[in-house]
């Protein structure tokens, strides 16, 4: 008897050390829904972040979880051979901070644009966006004027991509303040980054004027050598609207040309080889380029083969042939008989 009672008040007390909350009392509301468990269960791989004291923040508030930060994954070869992670790296800044150099500095600020950043750069990616797909009304629409500059290098100082790019900001700070061409926009391309826009409008050089109208279905092209733009001149050129005097480019490759596919092919596949090609850092391309040309220029100037000589072979001489007289010695044994011949003449007379 006392063996059961000792047993089951071993069965009441472990049934009563499964459950951690005081249960319900008189006052308090009935739970609607049965405790969930596996919501209580922490997620093994995620990182709960520890929560500060109870009394700033309150007994009923949540831990906080936060996943880890994803791991860096390979770089790609073109990130490991590029030339300004290889200067801007620790051991390669610390030889150039002993010299006096800080290359960080000077890294940064040759990516700096030199370009305004009011004016829009228009690259192959934005061109259908902001020009061709602008929401514009029909009025709008017929006096919408772009005025895009396709400007060079400017690493060279004084060359005359600079200074149409001066020209060119001095214009539109100059429209800007007297606002008298609201339908006139601005905006830049870069030569050396645009391939697909350049190589359909056959631009191969640059600086260089392009008037877009009709949503880009009309074009005009202008050199800055062939135009006034000093002292102000470029503002006068586009408020009488003197380039409607030059006809728009009209033939078979233009916009709406019967050959203009040929025009968006070629650009096409010159914009996809630019893209591969601009992952290989410079001076890897600069290198692998001189090689090759060098390759090919010491294999087109190569010496040509020389064909080997055949040896004589001298026929051995038979034995009743007899050996013909040198003409050294032919001379010399007529030589006497002559001689001879005189002297047997004298004595005679």
């Amino acid at each position: 008897m006392r063996l059961f009672w000792l047993s089951v008040l071993a069965l009441t007390a472990s049934s009563q050390a499964q459950y951690f909350s005081e249960g319900w009392k008189p006052g308090q509301p009935a739970p609607s829904e049965a405790p969930n468990l596996a919501e209580s269960v922490a997620n093994p791989f995620e990182y709960v972040v520890p929560t500060q004291a109870a009394g700033e923040q309150g007994k009923g508030q949540e831990h906080k979880k936060e996943a880890p930060a994803a791991r860096s994954g390979p770089k790609r070869l073109s990130e490991l051979l590029d030339l300004n992670g290889i200067l801007t790296s620790e051991p390669v800044a610390a030889l150039f901070q002993k010299a006096g150099i800080n290359i960080t500095e000077r890294l940064s600020k040759a990516r700096e644009s030199p370009w305004d950043p009011r004016i829009p750069l228009i690259t192959d990616a934005n061109y259908e966006e902001i020009i061709v797909n602008e929401t514009l009304t029909e009025e709008e629409e017929k006096k919408r004027t772009w005025l895009l500059l396709v400007s060079g290098d400017l690493t060279h100082a004084g060359g005359i991509s600079q200074f149409v790019d001066q020209v060119y900001d001095e214009a539109f700070n100059e429209t800007l303040i007297a606002n008298d061409l609201p339908d006139l926009r601005w905006g830049r391309i870069d030569y050396l980054n645009v391939t697909y826009l350049t190589t359909k409008w056959a631009v191969w050089q640059a600086p260089m004027f392009v008037i877009i109208k009709d949503r880009g279905q009309s074009l005009r092209f202008f050199k800055p050598q062939y135009i006034r733009i000093r002292d102000g001149g470029l503002r006068e050129f586009l408020k009488q609207e003197l380039y409607l005097h030059a006809l728009p480019w009209d033939g078979p490759y233009s916009p709406g040309g019967s050959r203009e596919y040929i025009m968006h092919y070629l650009a096409f596949t010159l914009m996809n080889i630019y893209n591969v090609t601009v992952l290989v850092p410079r001076w890897l391309l600069y290198v692998l380029s001189g090689s090759i040309a060098s390759f090919i220029i010491q294999f087109m100037h190569r010496p040509a083969a020389k064909e080997p000589t055949q040896p004589r072979i001298q026929q051995p001489k038979g034995v009743g042939e007899k050996q013909a007289p040198s003409p050294g010695s032919s001379t010399s044994q007529t030589a006497p008989t002559k001689a001879g011949s005189a002297k047997q003449r004298k004595g005679k007379k």
